[in-house]
């Protein structure tokens, strides 16, 4: 395959200034920035694809579809349930972020050293998918226990609210259930709405389960973020480079002929436009894998009298039986919907931020 322009390649030495360790913090800075923007659009969208993705299994679905989650979402918990459990995905958005940029840029210098490609030339599309699967692979890691915390606390509120404060700080992985808490005295009324102002922060989750299951726990569902973020890590950096060559292809040839443009001569709506194209393949073919992990990540709450510490395989072969190929994609829809803005805000903050101060 014909390499990508030069100008898609962000660790080349004739786009990137300063020594590797400047290099190193600016994709940090940068793309923690480009992350933190994101999420603030797409929150309520990713909260909605986890509620989603968690009824699969249950006897009867909540919700209706992502317009009638939103919805019930906005009239039960007002803006600030639309933003629940944002402090952790903002954490995330910083640690994916920086994560995927830093180690997309060093990979591909790995990739050259390993192909014996010097540091100016161009990868091939395939090369830059290989170095953005393994920085995906990275990230999955880092983020994986950030992603626990953030799904638990997105669906806090649909435990019963019946379960008193003191439950739910002390123990975010057997809540009561529906049928439990229908025996409690009717002096628990007000406990109840107590537990709707009281439920526990990230901080308590964390605390939490650390003290059922030590580290082990806070990586559980692990293998989902790892399928979803390499392969989608691919996905995401080879059709953005992708895009963005066509784009500088087609644009008019500069005065100076012998002068091509490069990636930080992209406009602001060319950085959009493919990000916005990464965005929608990202998500598209390992979806599945991603509904397979919140399920895992939020099964205690939600179905506490089921078989907990099953396999990624065991809980995905269950869904499939449940609800087939629907059930695996649900939420998918409003995931893509949301995808689409964010990393087209990703890329357009990254890139200006690179043309100007890397």
């Amino acid at each position: 395959m014909e390499a990508a322009p030069d100008a898609l390649n962000p660790a080349t030495t004739e786009t990137r200034k300063g020594t590797p360790a400047v290099r190193a913090a600016k994709d940090i800075a940068f793309g923690s920035a480009a992350g933190i923007a994101s999420k603030f659009l797409e929150h309520p969208f990713d909260l909605t694809k986890v509620r989603l993705q968690a009824q699969v299994l249950d006897a009867s679905a909540r919700f209706k579809g992502p317009l009638d989650c939103l919805s019930q979402t906005f009239k039960k918990e007002g803006i600030r349930g639309l933003y629940r459990g944002l402090p952790a995905p903002i954490v995330g958005a910083m640690v994916e972020n920086a994560a995927l940029f830093l180690s997309y840029g060093e990979l591909q210098n790995a990739v050259r050293w390993a192909s014996g490609t010097q540091t100016t030339q161009a990868l091939s599309l395939p090369q830059l998918a290989l170095a953005a699967a393994g920085a995906g692979a990275i990230t999955s890691t880092l983020l994986t226990p950030i992603e626990l915390v953030k799904c638990k606390m997105q669906v806090q509120m649909l435990i019963s609210p019946s379960i008193p404060p003191t439950v739910l700080a002390s123990s975010t992985s057997i809540p009561l259930s529906a049928a439990a808490t229908a025996t409690l005295p009717p002096s628990s009324a007000a406990a109840a709405a107590a537990s709707l102002r009281a439920l526990p922060g990230p901080l308590e989750i964390i605390t939490s389960i650390y003290r059922q299951f030590g580290l082990r726990g806070f990586w559980l569902g692990h293998t989902g973020t790892l399928i979803r973020e390499t392969g989608g890590s691919a996905a995401w950096f080879s059709t953005k480079e992708f895009v963005a060559s066509l784009l500088i292809a087609r644009s008019p040839p500069s005065l100076d002929s012998s002068v091509s443009r490069r990636r930080r001569d992209l406009k602001s709506w060319e950085s959009a436009f493919s990000g916005a194209c990464a965005g929608a393949s990202y998500n598209l073919a390992l979806f599945p894998a991603d509904t397979v992990k919140s399920t895992m990540q939020t099964e205690a709450e939600l179905r506490p009298g089921s078989q907990q510490g099953r396999s990624f395989w065991a809980v995905g072969k269950e869904m499939w039986a449940k609800q087939g190929l629907r059930g695996l994609y649900a939420g998918c829809g409003i995931t893509i919907a949301r995808s689409i803005p964010s990393s087209a805000i990703i890329f357009c903050i990254y890139d200006g931020l690179m043309t100007r101060f890397g």
